[in-house]
């Protein structure tokens, strides 16, 4: 359901906040239930994995691990995000909790690009002066290791495939799944051949995996952080698209940005003839304008000022 209040500016100005209320029903608990299920399967592989790496002195293993660990800090922050998210905002935070997400997945992926640093090094180290690693525990380990991905893949895919953070979860089990995939190569290969650089070549393949999904994610956060537009939202194409609406002659003060990456908010000033309608109503041009950003953009959450040609030119001295 949609609300609108409106409030006086000056003499010449109108400001109305249009938003959606989001419902968060059985929906919602379900891919929470599905999201701490996935977090519980991602730890306990993670145990066996450290317990692998200690055992066996595998790179590849240790690789794994860190990429485990940081998987199982995104789907723990995931959970955590779709409780606080439920939160109403406040007078010292208006725009709820919904960022505390995104500052997790930055820290999610400064801590990953450490491990990430660490494990290219140390397998440079290797390659010059290979370790001796044992092909057997190394299959069983990442046999299961795979197994684990495979099942908390299972659970998240039974989610809602529209929630961003859902999908976000399962990209990062499958990166797990693909790096237990590259342990179980360098363990067949050190079984079959004895070749000593097996599991040091896995670890790089692991480390090469992990660094784009890490580089685009902090790309994202700090996208976000800086308050840029939305991913497939042209501002310029949002002007042009408001001044298609009856009575409004020019568009300026426009910002569009996001509170996370589910939350798309945008604010404008309009400027409209002496003739055009600016009140409320199925005939006003706030509802033409607002119902164009959240049919066409997907922008549910908008705050518009609507103000007449005379109003330009004082609006900074103008209270």
């Amino acid at each position: 359901m949609r609300m609108s209040t409106v409030s006086a500016m000056g003499l010449d100005g109108i400001t109305a906040h249009h938003g959606h209320g989001h419902g968060h029903g059985h929906s919602a608990d379900t891919d929470r239930r599905r999201l701490a299920v996935a977090l519980a399967v991602t730890l306990a592989t993670a145990a066996v994995g450290a317990v692998g790496a200690v055992l066996t002195g595998s790179l590849a293993l240790l690789a794994d691990l860190g990429h485990l660990l940081t998987d199982a800090g995104a789907l723990a922050a995931a959970f955590v995000a779709s409780v606080l998210v439920q939160r109403p905002a406040s007078s010292r935070r208006t725009f709820g909790l919904g960022r505390v997400e995104v500052l997790v997945a930055g820290i999610n992926a400064i801590t990953l690009v450490a491990v990430v640093v660490w494990v290219a090094v140390e397998g440079v180290g290797r390659l010059i002066e290979p370790a001796e690693v044992p092909g057997l525990p190394l299959l069983v380990i990442g046999a299961l290791g795979l197994v684990g991905n495979l099942v908390s893949l299972a659970v998240l895919a039974g989610g809602d495939r529209r929630n961003m953070n859902m999908r976000g979860a399962m990209l990062h089990v499958l990166g797990d799944a693909l790096g237990s995939v590259g342990v179980l190569a360098a363990a067949l290969v050190l079984i079959l051949t004895g070749w000593p650089y097996a599991d040091t070549v896995a670890s790089l393949f692991i480390v090469a995996l992990i660094l784009p999904r890490t580089v685009a994610l902090l790309r994202e956060v700090g996208h976000v952080l800086l308050e840029g537009a939305p991913r497939g939202i042209d501002t310029s194409d949002v002007q042009a698209a408001l001044l298609t609406v009856p009575g409004v002659l020019d568009v300026h003060e426009l910002h569009v940005w996001s509170i996370n990456d589910r939350r798309p908010t945008v604010s404008a000033h309009l400027v409209v003839d002496e003739a055009t309608h600016v009140g409320c109503g199925e005939a006003s041009v706030l509802d033409a304008a607002a119902g164009l950003l959240r049919e066409r953009f997907g922008l549910a959450h908008s705050t518009l000022q609507i103000e007449q040609d005379d109003h330009t030119d004082h609006e900074d001295r103008c209270h």
